[in-house]
């Protein structure tokens, strides 16, 4: 199978891909490893002057992630939404992997292999980003502290704002059922979660399923997100498996994930506030809320429809 972005590139990642994106993490025997000191000001470090898209560069095409950030902070000095004395520490943006595969977090990076985050960030800055630094393939204005998505049904969607690029990102997780889970998603619209956050979660259920009788009929994925939790269930055997998220995006992304992970039935999607859902008595329900949210109500729910509950 393959599919091709929204941007027109081939950003999604599927079985058939995975192989040669893994391998394009690798560094090379003459990639140089690179350190700038994250506390000094990075004016104070390197010449800014000669600091461009192919600054200690690598015959493979890759360039230290250091580097990389360092030439980013360069442009967010020279239009002045960082102050000059910038350090990497305290005024870079957040750095995130176009492509996460579980703890494999690579220092070398590819040509448009990063999408930044950053509240202070403009049209302006974002163009001169996606043009002048190569390993640069998005640019989105916000925090990270911010709820990407819907909290809850009293909350209003949220996004980051995509400025320049593409934010397409793929998760791939690793299991302990032999298997892996890809997920892909539009990093503006949804929850930041890598890879091994999401394997942790995983290994929890993995270990909750084979440490209970937990009879393997039907089960609901009651916030189920991108689908991560609710496709593993499919996958370790489960006959049937609910997916449910009250986020309308959340729902467009599980059926793309779904098509990628090679499900195609053997499974229910419902687009409302778990609290309302009606269903049947399932024997399983695993609720991942978000941090911030108080998902008691949630829980007594689960606990009146579901034979075990599971809070991840």
């Amino acid at each position: 199978m393959s599919r091709k972005c929204s941007c027109g590139e081939n950003c999604i990642t599927t079985f058939g891909n995975l192989d040669e994106k893994i391998e394009k993490l690798n560094e090379c025997s003459n990639c140089e490893d690179i350190q700038i000191k994250k506390f000094s000001p990075l004016k104070d470090l390197i010449d800014l002057e000669i600091l461009d898209g192919n600054y200690k560069k690598c015959s493979c095409g890759k360039r230290p992630l250091d580097i990389v950030m360092s030439h980013i902070l360069k442009i967010m000095i020279e239009e002045e939404i960082v102050p000059e004395n910038a350090t990497l520490r305290r005024n870079s943006p957040v750095p995130l992997s176009e492509f996460y595969y579980s703890s494999l977090n690579p220092q070398f990076i590819n040509e448009s292999a990063l999408i930044l985050l950053h509240p202070e960030f403009t049209d302006k800055v974002a163009s001169r980003l996606i043009e002048e630094v190569p390993e640069v393939k998005g640019v989105l204005k916000g925090s990270p502290q911010e709820t990407v998505g819907q909290l809850n049904r009293n909350s209003p969607i949220n996004h980051f704002e995509l400025l320049a690029g593409c934010d397409m990102q793929t998760n791939v997780m690793r299991t302990l059922i032999n298997d892996k889970i890809i997920i892909n998603k539009n990093q503006s619209k949804h929850h930041i979660e890598v890879a091994t956050t999401t394997e942790g979660k995983l290994i929890k259920l993995h270990n909750y399923l084979r440490n209970n009788e937990i009879k393997k009929g039907t089960a609901i994925d009651a916030m189920c997100g991108s689908g991560a939790i609710g496709i593993y269930l499919l996958k370790y055997g489960f006959e049937k498996v609910i997916f449910n998220d009250i986020y309308p995006q959340a729902i467009e992304n599980l059926k793309e994930n779904l098509e990628v992970n090679g499900i195609d039935e053997n499974y229910e999607i419902y687009n409302e506030a778990f609290e309302d859902l009606k269903t049947q008595k399932v024997d399983l329900c695993v609720i991942d809320a978000f941090p911030s949210d108080d998902a008691s109500e949630i829980i007594k729910k689960a606990e009146q429809i579901a034979d075990n509950v599971l809070i991840i």
